[in-house]
């Protein structure tokens, strides 16, 4: 069953991210752990080579310093500097975020991996056992150090989603070719296709909420309010149907040429009289 999370971000409006799970987060600390083995056996190798040039006090001192340098110093380097992700990670499509899905910071890295090697995993983890039981028992897999943190471990590669046809709806074509576009920005527009391709990804309240913002958006970009009673995603869907034949109409003027006149001004549509008359987008 695949989990989500409730993140709300600063215009609290909750993101449906796909929480990594259990199994593909453990995975992804076996390659960090195999990567830290082999930095571990390459400075041992090292040291050992050159022990005779030191006393065995010293030796001994370099190899913990050594090991705990690469322990801990290894996760908070990478997630520092990739913002969030480790080797790991990285090979498993996985990235650490805040619990408001922002990218997190030194603190947030140095935060859990200490806990991780303390508690986690290694000191008082009994090689993993206590992040493998605190995991289990959060809604959203977390760990120890996740919660001392704020954190979260979420799923970057998910499936792409299906692409939403867009055709302006039937019986707004008139009212959607006096549309001025001019004002629409490409991430606006982008934004709101990728808002359509995950209608029905999105729990209602979400999809209500981020389609209502966009809409808004969109409508003061052009200069058309949100007809009254019209589904956001219905007037969104008019709107890049419209961009996207006017971009097709440049690309083949000898397919679509000027009109030979303008025609007059149409009204809006009228709302609809029913709750849902048009077909949400697949």
């Amino acid at each position: 069953m695949q989990e989500e999370s409730d993140l709300v971000t600063g215009e609290a409006v909750v993101l449906d991210l796909r929480v990594a799970k259990l199994a593909s987060r453990a995975v992804a600390m076996l390659l960090d752990v195999l990567v830290q083995a082999a930095l571990l056996l390459l400075v041992f190798v090292m040291l050992m080579l050159t022990a005779g040039s030191f006393d065995s006090a010293l030796t001994v001192a370099l190899m913990l310093t050594t090991f705990m340098l690469v322990v801990i110093g290894y996760p908070v380097l990478f997630e520092t500097l990739s913002r969030g992700r480790s080797l790991g990670k990285l090979a498993l499509g996985l990235r650490v975020v805040r619990l408001d899905g922002g990218p997190i910071s030194f603190r947030h890295a140095l935060t859990r991996a200490l806990a991780g090697f303390f508690v986690d995993f290694w000191a008082l983890g009994f090689l993993g056992a206590v992040a493998v039981i605190v995991s289990l028992t959060s809604s959203n897999g977390r760990r120890v150090g996740d919660y001392l943190a704020g954190t979260l471990v979420i799923r970057e590669r998910v499936p792409q989603s299906a692409q939403a046809i867009l055709m302006v709806p039937p019986g707004l074509e008139a009212w959607a070719a006096h549309f001025d576009l001019s004002g629409l920005t490409d991430d606006l527009a982008m934004a709101s296709r990728q808002y359509l391709g995950r209608y029905h990804e999105l729990r209602p309240e979400a999809a209500a909420s981020l389609g209502f913002g966009l809409a808004q958006q969109v409508s003061a970009a052009i200069g058309v309010p949100l007809p009254h009673g019209m589904p956001p995603w219905v007037f969104l869907t008019a709107v890049l149907a419209e961009r996207r034949n006017r971009d097709h109409a440049r690309l083949a003027p000898m397919q679509y040429g000027p009109p030979a006149y303008a025609p007059p001004p149409v009204q809006p549509p009228a709302p609809p009289r029913s709750d849902n008359p048009f077909t949400p987008p697949s």
